[in-house]
């Protein structure tokens, strides 16, 4: 279970968000709802453990996230609202570099396989700045055939993406649901039938 303790965020003087609480357990969908600057990034940066709240605590099976970090990031998979890819590098490259970083052995067929899941067969030599802005986020979200993580964090993983990338991202996010997996999302856009039973967590934009 991923569990946020009354957390409270504070960006440039603003109170973002004041004692929010969650819980997603195993086998759910949680996804995350609100208007520009209401602090969604800035919830799943601090769910991550790549932000610290001003108060509060992420609870991962019990423990604090702060003081069993590497135990978590090991079984965390996020993806922030930009791609995150290096334009001078192939898809490929980019996807092996990301791996070495967070020390998963992976197969060069397994690279190809999730290449080709993605629709980028044919464009695995080509520099990342060359492709489109849907190809570069399908780029990023190939990782998602590749590390084995519990917990997915995707913060705006639409972006860029046309119906098709939609429904396979939907179609991927139930998959790893009903394997036992846990997703947290936030989109500009609802969620449809396709990505399976979710809850839905409101933040309120604070004046």
């Amino acid at each position: 279970m991923l569990k946020a303790c009354e957390l409270t965020c504070v960006k440039r003087d603003r109170v973002l968000f004041e004692d929010v609480s969650l819980a997603v357990n195993a086998g759910e969908l949680l996804y995350v709802r609100g208007s520009n600057g209401a602090g969604k990034t800035s919830l799943l940066r601090i769910l991550t453990g790549l932000s610290t709240p001003e108060s509060g605590a992420v609870l991962f099976n019990g423990e604090d996230i702060a003081d069993s970090s590497f135990s978590y990031l090991s079984t965390l998979l996020y993806l922030g609202h930009k791609s995150g890819t290096n334009g001078s590098l192939s898809a490929i490259d980019n996807l092996t570099f990301w791996l070495a970083q967070h020390q998963v052995n992976c197969e060069e067929s397994q690279l190809f396989d999730s290449l080709m899941r993605v629709g980028l067969v044919g464009l695995e030599d080509i520099p990342v700045r060359f492709l489109s802005a849907g190809q570069q986020r399908r780029v990023a979200l190939a990782r998602l055939w590749l590390k084995p993580a519990d917990v997915w964090i995707l913060d705006e993983p639409f972006t860029a993406l046309d119906v098709k990338g939609i429904a396979l991202l939907e179609e991927r996010m139930k998959s790893h649901v009903e394997r036992g997996g846990v997703v947290i999302t936030t989109s500009h856009q609802p969620l449809s039938e396709a990505a399976g039973p979710h809850s839905v967590f409101d933040l309120e934009y604070r004046i």
